[in-house]
């Protein structure tokens, strides 16, 4: 009887705590439903921001070797002249009769994105030194209208370009006699921060990509049937830019 007493007691305090329960919990339940958020808990509003600023940092590689050439204007330009700026690496030569136009098409996109942007530079480097002077890169300057006056067009040792191209910057190009005009070159651009350090960004598997596109670039088959075409990437250099000025 007493041990009945005793369960009689359990259940009235058990209730007792579930009814407490009820009172405090009810209201904050209804709340949650009234503005849908009945299932929504606090990871996930957390994660997110971690994922976006985890996938907002930009790769970081070597840091580009230490050079001097003239510019345009004969003017002594090295790593220098380009430190505390961003700027935007290519490798070209103004006689080229296919893909250079294009990429300087391109090029001047980027510049006009960032005109206004005194911490912001271009460097573009001829790998035909030997007709590319000063005064040929000037006129060649002038007829693609370039105002920005952090973008410098670079000419000197050939031997010295290409080993920039290739081993600093992991950029192909090469002398070619069967390719047009007499070179061999990827169209690529790189990325350069203030510090002097090549970034990217990673693609959609998580590799970093190294170099930007600065054209579409197609894939043949043995036939030479183009079965493929990627896109230039001026939209994500762009975006990347915004980043590293930010830094």
């Amino acid at each position: 009887m007493k041990r009945k007493k005793m369960k009689n007691k359990s259940y009235i305090g058990i209730s007792f705590i579930i009814l407490i329960f009820g009172i405090y919990a009810v209201p904050k339940i209804y709340n949650r439903v009234s503005n849908d958020d009945v299932v929504r808990d606090r990871r996930n509003e957390v994660e997110p921001v971690k994922e976006i600023k985890k996938s907002s940092n930009l790769v970081k590689f070597n840091k580009v070797p230490t050079y001097q050439f003239l510019n345009q204007d004969s003017i002594t330009i090295g790593n220098e002249f380009f430190k505390g700026k961003v700027h935007v690496v290519e490798f070209f030569f103004t006689t080229c009769p296919t893909i250079c136009p294009i990429m300087n098409k391109n090029m001047k996109e980027i510049e006009q994105a960032f005109i206004k942007d005194d911490d912001f530079g271009i460097a573009s480097f001829t790998i035909q030194p030997g007709h590319d002077t000063p005064s040929v890169l000037k006129t060649y300057m002038n007829s693609y209208d370039i105002k920005m006056k952090n973008w410098q067009m670079l000419t000197g040792d050939g031997g010295q370009i290409m080993e920039l191209a290739n081993k600093g910057f992991n950029i192909y190009a090469a002398m070619d006699d069967k390719a047009p005009g007499g070179f061999e070159h990827s169209g690529l651009f790189a990325l350069v921060d203030k510090n002097g350090f090549i970034r990217s960004r990673k693609d959609e598997y998580g590799n970093p990509i190294l170099c930007y596109r600065g054209i579409a670039q197609e894939t043949k088959d043995e036939e030479g049937k183009v079965i493929d075409v990627l896109p230039h990437q001026l939209t994500e250099l762009k975006e990347d830019i915004v980043k590293l000025l930010k830094e």
